[in-house]
């Protein structure tokens, strides 16, 4: 069992370094001319970031998640929600889940 004190400080080191990591970014962005090609960038780096983590982890899990990943995809792709999108892929995979497969 962990020690109540370890991971006190491990909760707030953690804190520490998502804050400096933030407040660090905003510090050095405050540096840098805004072009429309790093506009660019900033607007699509968190979706890039989550396709990262999404693909390969889509790949590796079984086939009733990548029907759930289908169908966020495409109620993503036709309604522009992440909301929407989200709640039909969770739906999606527990109904398949509740079929058994």
């Amino acid at each position: 069992m962990v020690d109540t004190v370890a991971a006190v400080a491990a909760v707030l080191l953690l804190t520490l370094v998502t804050m400096a990591t933030r407040v660090g970014g905003v510090w050095i962005m405050s540096y840098v001319k805004i072009t429309p090609r790093i506009e660019a960038f900033l607007k699509y780096m968190a979706v890039s970031v989550l396709i990262s983590i999404v693909v390969p982890t889509t790949l590796a899990a079984a086939p009733r998640i990548w029907m759930a990943v289908a169908a966020a995809a495409i109620v993503a792709a036709v309604t522009r929600s992440a909301l929407s999108a989200m709640l039909v892929g969770a739906a999606v995979a527990a109904v398949v889940k509740n079929l058994g497969m």
